[in-house]
């Protein structure tokens, strides 16, 4: 099986990770779960990261065909527009988008979403051409309904679904998340071959590890997962996740983040001031 070529960004600030995945014979490459910078203190948004991938792949004579989101994260910023905007290179998400805007649009009046946002919805099972490469989708929902992971030669992106074995897992307690789904979505992953690479969103240095980590097998995270390896049953994993879930704050950029990326990382239309706005949702204690 061919390997890609693949260059990961780590983003300190929000812990996630962004990757740069090229075919190596013709030189085309996506980008996943690229982040948009965001200062939620000044409302400052930039898009220094996402323009040290564009760089890259400029530097690796690499032209840039997809921006793929693995779902629409709650702790980052999509950059996914930006990259669009820069490079001509097509966004696409899973399909289950449609599912969380129809959650969150009402609550943040997004009534400008537009279907020129993502330019592929992706369905379980859908394949793309990335040179002589694919990249196969698989539905992988549980912490999200839009949750996909992107299988690219020998290696699987799965976003949030998992974690380093010593970390675990991912939170089910948004919108449409689903522990027993994600369980099985899991499932899914673990039945691929045991040497297959997995390559992660997020690290947050379980305790004990002082490097971050974010690179992985499936025989990895199948034998020694905290959440779920070591051959866990289902009915254990759903007590464990909800359990968990319930002691979970809020991410600190959820607002934020979810009104960019259910636009696909389009920032919200200007006010009649000129001015651009994100809406926060106040709960009286």
């Amino acid at each position: 099986m061919t390997a890609p070529d693949i260059t990961s960004f780590f983003d300190e600030a929000t812990n996630s990770v962004s990757y740069l995945v090229a075919d190596p014979a013709n030189r085309v490459a996506a980008v996943i779960d690229a982040v948009l910078d965001f200062d939620q203190a000044s409302g400052t948004v930039s898009a220094r990261s996402a323009d040290r991938i564009i760089a890259a792949a400029a530097e690796q004579g690499l032209r840039i065909e997809w921006v793929l989101d693995t779902h629409v994260h709650a702790d980052h910023l999509s950059a996914a527009a930006h990259i669009r905007e820069g490079t001509g290179a097509k966004v696409g998400i899973g399909a289950g988008v449609r599912v969380v805007q129809s959650a969150f649009a009402p609550m943040f009046g997004a009534d400008d979403l537009a279907d020129e946002d993502f330019d592929r919805l992706f369905d379980d099972g859908a394949i793309v051409a990335l040179g002589d490469l694919t990249i196969e989708v698989m539905a992988t929902p549980g912490h999200t309904p839009a949750c996909v992971s992107y299988k690219i030669g020998d290696a699987v992106f799965v976003g949030d679904t998992l974690f380093m074995p010593d970390y675990g897992t991912a939170r089910t307690d948004f919108p449409g998340g689903d522990a027993a789904q994600l369980y099985r979505s899991i499932q899914k992953i673990f039945a691929l071959p045991p040497e297959t690479r997995l390559f992660l969103c997020h690290d947050y240095k379980a305790p004990g590890r002082s490097e971050y980590a974010w690179q992985t097998t499936v025989g990895e995270e199948a034998e020694r997962n905290v959440h779920i390896g070591n051959g866990a049953s289902e009915e254990a994993f759903v007590e464990l996740r909800h359990g968990r879930d319930a002691t979970l704050c809020v991410p600190k950029l959820l607002y934020p983040a979810i009104q960019v990326n259910i636009r696909g990382g389009r920032l919200p239309p200007a006010a009649v001031d000129g001015s651009r706005y994100l809406r926060i949702p106040l709960t009286e204690a």
